[in-house]
């Protein structure tokens, strides 16, 4: 009963933001915009012709819309249309990742952020926060344009009464 609980208060915390006033993971649903460009800063580039892919390593800060993206390293893959890069197919975060937008952060170890799925997946360590609010695991599965994640992994759930933080 007590794990029926706890799965419904998540569920109910990874609605979309729009349909609820209290506390909800808002991570890009109303308003991102995955056709934005993705600007990537860091201390150093590695450029892999062959393999199709670069690898940003050291202080590495990703922009796309609203959402940044900070970790040590960030390889990332480019798509392949007809032998020629098109654009950012995915990008794979390490070195301990801090995700941002206006309201929420997440914390992990490595992150996958797929750009074309507007899905970023979270693994190891995982710790999301929305104010006084918090949820860690394992694994955190968000898609963007829809608002909706899944956390799987030892979870544990921290609700706060709305307005009151701990």
């Amino acid at each position: 009963m007590t794990l029926r609980i706890a799965l419904i208060s998540v569920l109910t915390i990874l609605a979309h933001a729009a349909s609820s006033q209290i506390a909800g993971i808002k991570l890009g649903s109303a308003g991102f915009d995955r056709t934005q460009p993705v600007e990537i800063t860091a201390d150093a580039l590695f450029l892999d012709q062959e393999s199709g892919s670069a690898t940003f390593d050291g202080n590495v800060l990703v922009v796309q819309d609203t959402l940044r993206l900070s970790a040590g390293q960030v390889l990332v893959e480019y798509s392949d249309d007809g032998g020629e890069a098109s654009g950012i197919a995915r990008l794979l975060a390490s070195g301990g990742v801090t995700f941002v937008t206006s309201d929420e952060a997440v914390e992990a170890r490595e992150a996958a952020y797929s750009v074309e799925g507007a899905e970023l997946q979270f693994s190891g360590d995982v710790l999301l926060t929305q104010g006084p609010n918090s949820i860690s695991g394992d694994r955190l599965t968000i898609n963007l344009e829809a608002g909706s994640g899944r956390m799987e992994g030892n979870v544990r759930t921290i609700f706060s009464p709305q307005g009151r933080s701990q």
